[in-house]
């Protein structure tokens, strides 16, 4: 038998070369997150789908920034959110579903947050963090449930549910410059901004995070855009390239701001690379629930737009109405170009930070309804993730008509399936796009969700508090932006400049 002689002097390079390749070859399991306490930036903007991105199929819209961000990042794949604004941002704020923090609808005093709720911010702020908002709050437009007062140091917000939804709170002036120039609320101050709002909000993020970073203080830093919401506006420069195609004003419009939000997230990461940031900074990228838009014309013909093959978009208790991206990164700590696939939702955010940073709850205050992320994200080999049950109502009813409204416009959502008014249901493990109806086969699969629904829903009433509010006569930002004007004005302001 012939012996083969090894020269030791190459075992060591060797053995670490095969160990990297086998390393390389599985997820990477990412340290004890417990604790740890890493800078949050949260950037969820409005109103974009699924497939409005080219790293998720779209071939019109170029989203390169984004595209290279998801590459990089630990992305949930069924991660779900509520199929319109507020609601969602409700149960970002408050770990539960949003009707149980009285939020049902998107106008109407009834997207007022319940004052009783100990906020996401809030939590946050119990272990010295320094927390920012810019963009859209939507919570609620009095003073006291402006974000001033729910837990958030820096404050730089549009009113209502959009710039320049003047009859449903956003101040007076913004009717003439939508998205230009707008007049915002900069913490406790009404001001007059230059430039296009997106561009504005961003500034205005990494100004007040590069202050936080000199002065080593740890950050929330939410980014919670109004774009690409309705009206469909953005600057000329970026409509033209959809405009040449020969796609309608309103296509361009929208393609045109979710190319600017692209943008303005790579000069985000740049900025963070140049200041050494990303290290101790977990960065997440998301959106508030479907597409909207769905339609428009291209050289006079009519067109569907890419919608990633989910029915349904904004407003729908479809897939399409509340299956969003979530893309997580945090470098050299979380895995990258890793997909996490089981079933998570926005209630799951408020519950994750507590366990991220270790926050200090009270003992009295809403119950935390989602389970942390933490296991998911550190990738156990022994992880048991149970399925659960995600309740999906639209809301939005005619005020007084709660009773009628149960099962108008709902879904119940587990890792296989999707039970959607009362009449349909759809086995989203192998039928994602939701084209064929298996009720008929599969009754006992109703039945099994039927129950644990009508319960959410009877215990969800007590807790809808704005159901039965007046329709106020005056709009407090509209009182607060003239009694300002004739006081002393509305100053012009801009964030400070960053090299």
């Amino acid at each position: 038998m012939k012996l083969i002689t090894i020269n030791h002097r190459f075992m060591k390079p060797l053995f670490f070369s095969i160990l990297s390749f086998c390393l390389c070859s599985y997820a990477k399991v990412s340290p004890p997150l417990s604790n740890s306490q890493p800078n949050i930036i949260f950037v969820m903007t409005d109103d974009q789908g699924m497939g409005d991105f080219s790293c998720m199929g779209n071939q019109v819209v170029k989203t390169p920034n984004i595209d290279a961000f998801y590459k990089k990042s630990t992305r949930f794949t069924e991660y779900h959110v509520s199929p319109t604004c507020a609601p969602t941002r409700a149960a970002l704020m408050s770990g539960g579903h949003e009707f149980r923090a009285g939020v049902t609808h998107t106008i109407l005093e009834r997207e007022r947050m319940a004052l009783d709720i100990f906020t996401m911010p809030q939590a946050l702020k119990s272990v010295g963090y320094k927390t920012g908002i810019f963009g859209k709050w939507h919570l609620g437009d009095s003073d006291e449930y402006l974000p001033t007062h729910r837990g958030f140091d820096e404050v730089l917000i549009h009113g209502a549910g959009g710039i320049g939804q003047i009859g449903l709170g956003d101040f007076p002036p913004n009717k003439e410059n939508i998205y230009f120039d707008n007049v915002l609320l900069h913490n406790n101050t009404i001001v007059k901004t230059k430039g296009f709002c997106t561009d504005v909000f961003f500034d205005a993020a990494l100004a007040w995070t590069k202050q936080k970073i000199e002065s080593k203080e740890r950050y929330f830093t939410y980014i919670s855009l109004n774009a690409p919401h309705a009206p469909l506006v953005a600057p000329e420069a970026y409509k033209k390239r959809f405009l040449d195609l020969g796609y309608d004003e309103g296509t361009a419009g929208r393609y045109g701001m979710i190319e600017n939000i692209d943008d303005n997230f790579g000069r985000l990461i740049k900025k963070l690379q140049e200041w050494n940031a990303l290290d101790n900074t977990l960065v997440i990228f998301t959106t508030d629930n479907g597409a909207t838009h769905l339609g428009g014309t291209l050289n006079g013909k009519k067109v569907k737009h890419f919608n990633a093959n989910l029915k349904g978009g904004k407003n729908s208790s479809y897939e399409g109405g509340n299956h969003v991206p979530f893309f997580w990164y945090w470098k050299n700590v979380l895995a990258e170009g890793r997909d996490i696939n089981e079933l998570t939702a926005h209630i799951d955010i408020y519950k994750t930070f507590v366990d991220l940073v270790g926050a200090k709850l009270p003992k009295k205050m809403q119950k935390l309804e989602g389970r942390s992320l933490l296991p998911l994200l550190e990738n156990k080999s022994n992880l048991a993730w149970d399925d659960r049950m995600l309740f999906v109502h639209c809301g939005r009813w005619p005020s007084g008509k709660i009773n009628e409204a149960k099962f108008d416009n709902f879904a119940v959502r587990t890792q296989q399936w999707r039970w959607v008014n009362t009449d349909q249901l759809y086995d989203v493990s192998i039928d994602p796009g939701e084209k064929n109806n298996v009720i008929a086969e599969h009754q006992d699969v109703v039945d099994q969700l039927k129950k644990p629904y009508d319960n959410w829903w009877s215990n969800s009433i007590p807790l809808m508090v704005n159901e039965n509010r007046k329709k106020i006569k005056k709009q407090p930002l509209h009182t607060k932006y003239y009694e300002q004007l004739k006081a002393k004005g509305i100053p012009s302001w801009s964030p400070k400049p960053i090299k």
